[in-house]
């Protein structure tokens, strides 16, 4: 307990006894150092009445080796005492007192509230040096970082480069592949997370695996981006560069280079049959047949490279 000064003496005559200071002292490290308070010098509480504080210094000043005692203290806790008294009997000084004690409850209460944190991190790392802390904190962001893309990767959304001119001109490849119209390759967004909850629509850009066949009749496989023609259980029929679902004209307004030619798929059940915009330069379900629905991986959305080419498709 920080305890104020006693009462100076000068030329044999006592001086009056300063009241406590009680406005609580910020210390180097935030905290509040507490000093004396005069509602607990006297006893009462701070909604006392001028009586109840009058009552409380009677009963130190009539009894005083009964209420204080003789120890080596006595004499600085009967300053305190008369001090505590001319402070709370002075409605104004104490009107003061009580305006500043509030006010410093309130800060340090904002002071604790801020120091408080739900972060485990933070929590877990509270007691190690500050250079550590820090250390901790960046390396706890940056793996949360990797792990957070990776996820978005494996689970909602992925990035792809269109490498030929199969999707042309819907989706651009770049100069000087055969047929690419671009200076640089459309690089889009797949969405990987709308496969599961809704199946995909005709017309749907999607990207997929091949199946095995893909390698063998176009010299490459994995990953391609088509759009989807044929839906399951439909048959697909192509005629002097016209698409025919189930015997019905498919209109296709994204179609800026047909080709010549012909032929009738059917499409199993849980298999979906694509075809490139591009259809001259496009090798896809009419040479190595349908996709199982398990090979989908994302619905193309958009399109974020190059600057000139962003939007949605």
């Amino acid at each position: 307990m920080t305890e104020y000064e006693p009462p100076r003496t000068g030329a044999g005559t006592p001086e009056t006894p300063e009241p406590p200071q009680d406005v609580p002292r910020p210390r180097h490290d935030g905290a509040t150092a507490r000093t004396l308070d005069p509602y607990e010098i006297l006893g009462v509480s701070r909604d006392a009445s001028q009586t109840d504080i009058e009552n409380a210094y009677q009963r130190f000043a009539r009894y005083p080796e009964l209420w204080v005692g003789s120890g080596p203290e006595r004499e600085q806790q009967l300053v305190n005492i008369q001090a505590a008294h001319e402070l709370l009997s002075d409605p104004a000084r104490r009107a003061a007192y009580d305006e500043r004690t509030a006010q410093d409850v309130r800060v340090a209460r904002r002071q604790a509230k801020k120091r408080q944190t739900w972060n485990p991190v933070d929590r877990m790392t509270r007691n190690l040096p500050r250079p550590w802390r820090i250390a901790i904190d960046w390396a706890v962001t940056i793996i949360g970082a990797i792990l957070i893309v990776l996820a978005l990767k494996e689970w909602v959304v992925n990035p792809y480069r269109i490498p030929s001119s199969s999707m042309e001109p819907t989706l651009h490849c770049a100069t000087p592949g055969p047929g690419c119209q671009a200076h640089f390759s459309d690089r889009v967004l797949a969405c990987r997370i709308c496969l599961d909850f809704s199946d995909p629509s005709r017309g749907d850009i999607i990207v997929f695996q091949t199946p095995p066949k893909a390698e063998q009749k176009c010299g490459e496989g994995g990953t391609f981006v088509k759009r989807l023609i044929g839906l399951p259980g439909e048959t697909v029929t192509e005629r002097t560069g016209k698409v025919f679902i189930d015997g019905k004209p498919l209109k296709e307004s994204y179609i800026k280079f047909p080709d010549s030619q012909s032929g009738t798929w059917h499409v199993p059940k849980g298999q979906y049959f694509f075809m490139g915009d591009n259809r001259a330069q496009s090798c896809d379900s009419r040479q190595w047949g349908s996709v199982p629905r398990g090979n989908l991986i994302g619905t193309v959305f958009f399109v974020y490279w190059p600057p000139n080419r962003i939007g949605f498709r």
